[in-house]
């Protein structure tokens, strides 16, 4: 099974046991305790809010009057998703993304292959019947929940006879899932896989960027079969020794190589030999991300937030990424200003492509002379999209996704992007809100026994982490001691090493500054080994292949 929080970081998955050693391993234990029999009372959660007020078992839905005009203010838009009549669907392996977005849109759910509600959860379906499969991408997974019976028979029976037709969003898709929607009368509201996949391209994007005005890291594209000639590159363009070289595609953490010496440029030469090449100076960089919204009005952005790298306390991969946070010291308020220009202009060179919707921005900054550069396109809805859509901003206005759905829905509008922009740059610095996601670390391989439950916990004065309550999501934290647990391996499922257990969320900083380096805060360790210890399980001997 593929990790699918972020598609380019895969964990070989070992060999599962086959279904006669799954049932010899719950005899084992007995059948498995629950994720306590009887889960709270979640109607106070689901009641506070009127996107909720949606009772499926009403024959004659209530008459709804849309605005038969064009949408001109932030008052007038979220009366328009508030009464949304469209099937809105959200697909992946959980909902992480874009949990939450229910309480804004009526009509918007979840399709998702795991589900950490155990059922209770009123916008998420789970297929009940999981064959053990394989997934090698978040690809995979997809396709397998948009075919599945049960996943179509839901969709089809929310669809109203002469109605909209259903939309689909999801962060991983590709040509199949484009053939897979258009067979079933589905609207995929995404830019095309063929062009994601151009922009995908290190290579494009510095071209667009240059051709915006939002320029790289001092750079040369080419490409080089010898060190000498790597060098020669360098030279020409005035980069010095010290190098980052990347390739097209893959997630950067694995296609770029950092070279000083003939000796580097051997290491790892079988992969760049052949390639189109982006070379840069070295320099030293804060890393930031930023998310935005191209619409026919301009490009909405989002907050700025850094991110959680490599920590072995949540992932065993070298400089894996494994959250983010935004606070107000991110970046410094000229630093902000000229980060989000950057990103309008990468907006801007998009549009020419015709590409509309979300995208991230990898932006970094140069902490010796403080210039802003652009890092790196993602053209999808991103990790970071869990915290982009509760900030203070989206309270004030509307998430940032929802400006995307505006483009791929039927109405239209005349927004004020500038205006929009100039009021989240100054609520930018008024929210703090952190995210982790916590993957098995350890060599192992266990049937899971017990797992903690999704929901709302906090630390007790004596430290400790409790669990509150069920919860649907962490929009309603409050402070820094309070903490949202979203499940993903549980009771009956399998963690290995490099497994994706589940993700916290926080409104509390996960990480400080120390004197040699940044580190993980003392509540982030706790956080993490309290979710830990609630997990269990039987380890699974080696298979045996004969």
């Amino acid at each position: 099974m593929a990790n699918f929080l972020e598609a380019s970081e895969g964990s070989a998955r070992p060999q599962m046991p086959k279904p006669s050693d799954l049932a010899n391993l719950r005899k084992q234990v007995g059948k498995p305790q629950s994720q306590e029999s009887v889960l709270d009372e979640m109607t106070a959660n689901v009641a506070v809010d009127a996107a909720y007020n949606d009772d499926e078992s009403i024959v004659e839905p209530p008459r709804v009057v849309n605005f038969g005009r064009t949408l001109k203010n932030m008052s007038e838009v979220r009366h328009f998703f508030r009464t949304n009549q469209t099937p809105i669907y959200f697909v992946g392996a959980t909902p992480v993304n874009l949990l939450g977005l229910d309480r804004w849109v009526r009509k918007f759910s979840y399709i998702t292959y795991y589900d950490g509600w155990d059922g209770h959860h009123p916008r998420v379906f789970t297929p009940s019947e999981k064959p053990q499969t394989d997934f090698q991408s978040a690809e995979e997974i997809n396709n397998w929940l948009l075919e599945n019976p049960e996943v179509r028979e839901y969709i089809d029976a929310r669809r109203t006879p002469g109605g909209q037709r259903p939309k689909i969003a999801m962060v991983f898709f590709d040509e199949e899932t484009e053939a897979i929607c258009e067979e079933l009368g589905y609207d995929l509201i995404l830019p095309s896989a063929e062009l994601r996949n151009h922009l995908d391209s290190k290579i494009v994007t510095t071209e667009l960027g240059n051709a915006a005005g939002a320029h790289s890291v001092p750079n040369v594209l080419g490409t080089a079969d010898s060190y000498a000639q790597l060098q020669k590159l360098a030279r020409e363009a005035k980069l010095g020794d010290d190098l980052v070289v990347q390739t097209p595609y893959g997630d950067s953490g694995k296609t770029t190589f950092f070279i000083t010496n003939e000796g580097e440029w051997n290491q790892h030469s079988k992969h760049i030999i052949g390639e189109q090449l982006k070379v840069m100076k070295r320099i030293n960089n804060q890393p930031v991300a930023v998310e935005a919204v191209l619409t026919r009005c301009g490009t909405v952005v989002g907050p700025i937030l850094t991110e959680l790298a490599g920590y072995k306390e949540l992932t065993p991969y070298k400089g894996g990424w494994c959250g983010n946070e935004m606070h107000p010291d991110v970046v410094t308020d000229g630093q902000r200003a000229r980060a989000i220009e950057l990103v309008r202009k990468v907006g801007e060179g998009l549009e020419s492509t015709g590409y509309r919707g979300f995208f991230e921005v990898d932006v970094l900054v140069d902490t010796d002379t403080d210039e802003v550069y652009l890092g790196e396109l993602n053209p999808r809805i991103s990790g970071a999209s869990a915290i982009t859509n509760v900030t203070a901003g989206a309270y004030a206005d509307i998430p940032l996704f929802l400006f995307h759905l505006l483009e791929y829905l039927d109405v239209d509008f005349e927004l004020d992007v500038d205006e929009i922009n100039a009021r989240w740059e100054e609520l930018s610095g008024a929210d703090v809100w952190s995210h982790m996601i916590i993957k098995e670390t350890d060599d192992i391989v266990q049937y899971i026994t017990h797992a903690p439950r999704t929901g709302k916990y906090f630390l007790d004065s004596k430290g400790k982490l409790q669990f509150s309550r069920s919860a649907l999501d962490w929009h309603q934290l409050q402070n820094h001691k309070e903490a949202f647990f979203l499940r993903i391996y549980g009771a009956e499922d399998y963690r290995w090493k490099g497994a994706d257990l589940g993700v916290l969320v926080t409104k509390a900083k996960l990480q400080y500054e120390g004197k040699k380096k940044t580190k993980l805060t003392i509540d982030a360790k706790h956080f993490i080994s309290s979710i830990r210890a609630q997990y269990k399980g039987i380890d699974v001997p080696p298979m045996d292949n004969h």
